[in-house]
């Protein structure tokens, strides 16, 4: 009986989706992402699992019509880079841009859900994603950004009318609502997300927002924090309660900082908390932010050190 590789294509168009090795990783992924997003899928031919998420990655990046591309890692012939990033559980799926790794999820999902994944890594390198809808999201996005979180709430809404299954509308709305300081209108909206898309990438990031807007409402003032980390640097609780009040009065990247602090002195305070909030904070901020990137890398280190 033939063995079939969950992982070989049927008809990759030229380089979109290749099988890649330790040799030619470096070309493959961290060069290749300079210019276009490269998604890495690690697998192993005795993970059942691959064999039904493979064929759906490779069908939703072509579908993406090259604006991602697709790298297989057999991990029983790659195990140094599985090592090198962490992969821990099959299937494992990394998305590089520019280098470095910027989102990633475990386990098989569903095509919806695989999609959503694409279309964030492709809106986050600056392509273009989702199809008919995406120019609306795009401006509510805009709007959003901008401050006029009302009328971005309106647009939101008016394309989840069109597409009850948009991850991103119903992230964008629960954003929106945060905006606008509805924590609880908010939280209403990311209840009544369809089943099929609770775990796409749009709605984990509202969620962690979410989260740190209520970690926001009990911050403490951030220079009585700062003044009790200065007289003991090893107050971890103190530290802790710093980051989070930096983090609400909008400074993401020094509430990272305190985080990493904590980390490097011990990071197995309170359970893990400090890299536990370092993930929540990753996933509220868009991938690509700078405050993630140098984040994810700094702590890499430390995690590898």
């Amino acid at each position: 009986m033939l063995e079939l590789n969950p992982n070989a294509s049927a008809a990759p168009a030229g380089d979109l989706i290749k099988d890649s090795s330790e040799a030619t990783f470096m070309a493959d992924v961290v060069e290749a992402s300079q210019s276009v997003p490269v998604i890495v899928d690690f697998w192993a031919p005795w993970c059942g699992p691959c064999r039904q998420l493979t064929p759906a990655i490779e069908a939703a990046v072509t579908d993406a019509n090259g604006a991602v591309k697709l790298v297989k890692v057999n991990v029983d012939e790659n195990q140094q880079i599985a090592g090198q990033l962490r992969v821990q559980s099959l299937p494992t799926v990394y998305a590089f841009w520019k280098g470095q790794p910027i989102d990633a999820f475990q386990g098989a999902l569903p095509p919806s859900e695989i999609k959503a994944f694409i279309d964030k890594v492709i809106e986050a390198s600056g392509g273009q994603a989702g199809g008919g809808l995406s120019e609306a999201l795009e401006t509510a996005e805009a709007m959003l950004e901008e401050g006029a979180a009302a009328d971005a709430a309106s647009v939101f809404a008016a394309v989840l009318g069109e597409d009850p299954q948009n991850a991103g509308a119903y992230g964008g709305l629960a954003r929106a609502h945060m905006a606008l300081d509805q924590v609880d209108e908010a939280a209403q909206v990311l209840l009544t997300v369809p089943e099929e898309i609770t775990s796409a990438p749009e709605i984990e990031a509202a969620r962690a927002q979410l989260e740190l807007a209520r970690q926001a409402a009990d911050a403490g003032p951030v220079a009585d924090l700062r003044a009790a980390v200065e007289t003991n640097p090893n107050d971890m609780q103190a530290r802790f309660d710093l980051a989070q009040a930096l983090y609400a009065a909008g400074d993401a990247e020094a509430a990272v900082n305190e985080l990493l602090e904590i980390f490097r002195r011990d990071r197995e305070w309170n359970d893990g908390a400090a890299k536990s909030q370092l993930f929540t904070i990753f996933d509220a901020l868009k991938p690509n932010d700078p405050v993630v990137l140098n984040g994810r890398r700094k702590l890499s280190s430390m995690i590898f050190a």
